[in-house]
């Protein structure tokens, strides 16, 4: 579908092109004059213009001359029932794309034209599509765990996707908002339209508007042409504003407004377009207490949040991180041409043990440099950041003083890690269980885990 104007002071020419080319599934506006044309120009953006050479207040080459100024990405076709020399030459120094003539075969002569442009927009818009459905099936956007709070959230995400309700996703950074709005795009009947992501925090009040709603020439310094804006970008798709807490009051007013009505007015426009967009945001902050404290506004919030999710922690969901581990693993050993046999257990057990401020962006850069750094066959506990190896050092002598007597001694001819940290592990689930008179959820959750992975560690050290 193209969004097309046509301009001709005939209207019986404007309703033959207008009821033609929306039968064909086009978007259709008209004008009947040039000064129309014009207005629509300056506040909206096409994708065609056609227009007739011989207007009443302006000639049909002097309004390609100010559409090339203001939207150089438009196609211009000019169209006439006297067609000259002259004519044909000024459309073609002058930028038209196509010149045609007026007469029985003009549906025919410009269906291919714009037939065209629409394919060749369609074609951008697969390209964009391809792009994200490669980067999804290369594994670059998999969510991974088998935890019981992420396994909801996999059913919450397959339940709402193919809703077009708004999505309120709350959690610390680095747990993974951005591949969970992505997830619910790509399992949505918008998945083939475009997913488009902007960081509200990253952009200052006023450009932070230019960007979500367009402009138009003119509007400020530097604008020189129309411009779409994200909104109009993600038509019929998805638009995920990251970071939603950092935005203004003063812009959260006009999103609040766009949100309710489904029209924008790109800066230093007057008139309004309609967008069909999803709408996904994020946030770390906690927005309840930002409404409390003046800085986010309730009527807003409630409108972002018909459906909240809340990511968890790494921290806790710990028994997802070897999985986690494996899979940064392999996507780092092949991006750098590597080999490796995985990642050794004392390594692997220093990775468990680390509570992850950071979250599973943390946790994949850890293992980026370690495949960076690492010169033997698997994955050592040398690879890992000194704080990950002094988190884990600093937790022994702290274990051993609260645990159940079972401490670490070292001996002059050395000690078995190994063996000494799964004897340390089983003391503290018998010191759980002696402390939670035998009942397992609450032993797990004295020892911030899991039921499901203290009845593995339970099994696995028959306790």
């Amino acid at each position: 579908m193209a969004h097309l104007l046509i301009v001709d002071d005939e209207r019986s020419i404007c309703e033959l092109l207008e009821i033609s080319f929306r039968k064909e599934g086009h978007k259709v506006e008209v004008a009947t004059s040039a000064e129309a044309a014009r207005r629509k120009l300056a506040s909206q953006i096409f994708d065609i213009v056609v227009s007739d050479i011989c207007l009443p207040d302006m000639t049909g080459v002097e309004l390609l001359r100010y559409c090339k100024e203001t939207s150089p990405a438009t196609t211009f076709i000019l169209i006439t029932g006297v067609p000259t020399i002259d004519t044909a030459i000024d459309a073609v120094n002058f930028g038209a794309d196509r010149y045609v003539v007026k007469g029985d075969r003009l549906l025919d002569e410009l269906r291919p034209a714009i037939q065209q442009v629409a394919e060749n927009l369609a074609l951008k818009s697969e390209a964009g599509y391809l792009r994200r459905e490669l980067r999804r099936l290369t594994g670059l956007d998999h969510m991974i765990g088998t935890s019981p709070k992420m396994r909801d959230i996999f059913e919450l995400i397959q339940n709402i996707a193919p809703q077009s309700s708004r999505v309120l996703i709350t959690g610390e950074s680095g747990t993974g908002k951005e591949l969970v709005a992505r997830a619910i795009h790509e399992n949505s009947a918008r998945s083939k339209k475009p997913f488009i992501t902007i960081n509200c925090g990253a952009f200052p009040e006023t450009l932070l508007e230019s960007e979500l709603f367009g402009y138009v020439k003119g509007a400020f310094t530097g604008a020189n042409e129309n411009r779409r804006g994200l909104f109009q970008a993600a038509d019929g798709g998805t638009l995920f504003l990251d970071e939603i807490g950092n935005m203004s009051v003063t812009m959260q007013v006009k999103l609040y407004r766009v949100l309710q009505e489904g029209k924008l007015r790109p800066v230093g426009s007057t008139e309004e377009a309609d967008v069909d967009v999803r709408v996904i945001t994020a946030t770390n902050k906690d927005l309840e207490k930002e409404i409390a404290e003046g800085r986010f506004r309730e009527d807003l919030f409630y409108r972002l949040s018909v459906i909240p999710i809340q990511l968890p922690p790494l921290r806790e969901r710990r028994e997802d991180i070897p999985l986690l581990a494996r899979e940064f693993l392999d996507r780092f050993l092949k991006a750098m041409a590597k080999t490796s046999d995985g990642i050794e257990p004392e390594a692997m057990r220093r990775l468990e043990v680390y509570d992850w401020p950071g979250n599973v962006r943390e946790l994949e850069n850890t293992i980026e440099r370690a495949v960076a750094l690492e010169t033997g066959k698997r994955i050592s506990t040398e690879a890992l950041p000194d704080r990950i190896r002094n988190h884990f050092q600093a937790a022994i002598p702290e274990a051993a003083a609260n645990g159940n007597g079972h401490g670490i001694v070292l001996q002059e001819e050395g000690v078995n890690l190994e063996e000494h940290i799964q004897k340390l592990e089983r003391s503290y689930l018998l010191a759980a269980l002696e402390r939670s008179g035998g009942v397992r959820t609450q032993a797990a959750a004295l020892l911030k885990m899991s039921y499901r992975s203290f009845r593995h560690y339970a099994k696995k050290y028959g306790v």
